[in-house]
């Protein structure tokens, strides 16, 4: 879902997709059943061994090696500090990101993605993000100006939902531009000040995501879910000129794998398992069609998930895989299924490049327009101030083409205070397209820095 686009700063140099592995603690109903241990994780080499609990006598124990690998002892700050981070890093320079979690359902990847609210150390990769984010902005170049973006949608049953949207029954379509690339049509984008913010706007998500309970995972999600940052700053470049550099961050929850003799899903529940299973089969075809490298067609568009994660796999992207697995021996299959999976990732190659002055920057649209209008007004004798009400005059008096066209770029994207006083818990988000209303002023220009 990242625009590929043709200003771009370096052709970026390529480097192979980030892959780390974290095992989970055996789990109660593990534990209860007397289930063995059956992984062995060398942290220092990096590595995983795995012994086959059914193995035939002298048959050694699978060896596995990664760019990281967690043991059941470590903590959710170790995760984000160790793989996260670097990403974050990058994305604020103006490098696209993606963070995704994959494994075998209840493995832990929304522990590892969402984590616990409190107490703070079990925050997970998406709110220690948030902080990273706005923490960075607070510490930034007085001239520096932010703007920071957020969008959440979830793909169930291979349809696109806005995870924000008033109608949680729309389905939203797939499209694809030369200029930005692959994008979702109708999405809901709101202009966020601090990392309350963004962690609001999760929470809303997060109640609107599908879920249901199966025998391996009581509250096991049941849909893919695409967290997307948009990062865009502007600095005054030697030239002059102010330019934009514009990074984009994919925090991605895939919907665990699935065995139904192992989850017992039967009506609604198999039939989104067999959804699951098949754009987690796409996403493996296009994996191995990156790596073999011996067909010139990779499968992206045969499924939603493969298209809208294009440019994270083989494109213009900074990418990290977390693979979660369980080390019971119950899990045996799937455990080494996922290995086996995250090893082939490891060699693809992605070829990040900064992006600077991108063609869907929001926060050079709006200075422009912001630098129009303060021109028009000094021409009518008005000062700034009547900024609002000058607008709503334009209206009555046959508003140019143009300036109507950038007023509805500025519905396009919703500011916090559009939400009021709702109760997350019980209230959905508008769609921009919904609003036609345009952001205050201070939040898409002026940006105040998270203090």
């Amino acid at each position: 879902m990242t625009g590929t686009g043709d200003n771009v700063a370096e052709l970026g140099e390529i480097e192979n997709v980030r892959v780390v592995v974290r095992v989970r603690p055996l789990n109660g109903k593990e534990l209860d059943g007397h289930c063995k241990n059956i992984i062995q994780v060398d942290a220092l080499n990096s590595e995983i061994t795995i012994e086959n609990p059914n193995a035939l006598q002298g048959e050694p124990p699978k060896v596995f090696s990664f760019d990281a690998v967690f043991d059941t002892d470590s903590t959710q700050v170790d995760i984000y500090n160790e793989t996260a981070r670097p990403i974050v890093d990058k994305v604020l320079q103006g490098y696209n990101g993606t963070i995704l979690a994959y494994g075998q359902t209840g493995t832990g990847k929304t522990y590892t993605m969402s984590g616990a609210k409190t107490p703070p150390q079990l925050r997970g990769v998406i709110p220690n993000t948030f902080a990273h984010i706005f923490g960075h902005i607070a510490k930034a170049d007085e001239n520096q100006k932010f703007l920071v973006r957020a969008t959440y949608l979830e793909i169930y049953n291979e349809e696109v939902r806005d995870l924000l949207g008033k109608d949680q029954n729309s389905r939203l379509e797939v499209k694809e531009r030369p200029d930005i690339g692959v994008f979702v049509k109708d999405l809901s984008g709101y202009v966020v000040n601090n990392a309350d913010d963004l962690d609001r706007i999760m929470s809303l998500g997060n109640k609107n995501r599908v879920v249901g309970a199966t025998a391996m995972n009581v509250s096991s999600s049941r849909s893919h879910a695409i967290f997307t940052i948009t990062v865009e700053s502007s600095q005054l470049g030697e030239d002059g000129e102010q330019h934009v550099k514009m990074g984009k961050l994919h925090l991605v929850d895939l919907a665990g794998s699935e065995r139904q003799s192992k989850t017992k899903a039967s009506g609604v529940r198999l039939r989104e398992a067999t959804k699951i299973n098949l754009s987690l089969s796409t996403l493996g075809n296009v994996i191995s069609a990156l790596v073999d490298g011996q067909s010139s067609h990779v499968p992206y568009r045969n499924s939603k998930l493969t298209r809208l994660l294009q440019d994270s796999l083989g494109g213009n992207s900074k990418t990290l895989m977390c693979a979660n697995v369980s080390p019971a021996d119950i899990n045996y299959d799937e455990t080494i299924s996922t290995l086996r999976y995250a090893n082939r990732a490891k060699n693809i190659k992605n070829r990040a490049r900064i992006n600077e002055d991108p063609k869907d920057a929001l926060l050079r649209q709006f200075q422009v327009e912001i630098e129009q209008l303060r021109k028009q007004l000094e021409e009518n004798g008005t000062e700034i101030s009547g900024t609002e009400s000058e607008t709503e005059d334009s209206e009555d008096t046959g508003e140019p083409r143009r300036e109507k066209k950038a007023r509805h770029r500025r519905s396009q994207v919703l500011t916090m205070e559009e939400l009021g006083d709702r109760d997350v818990n019980t209230e959905k988000v508008d769609k921009a397209e919904r609003d036609d209303k345009s952001p205050d002023d201070k939040d898409v220009i002026e940006l105040k820095r998270t203090q």
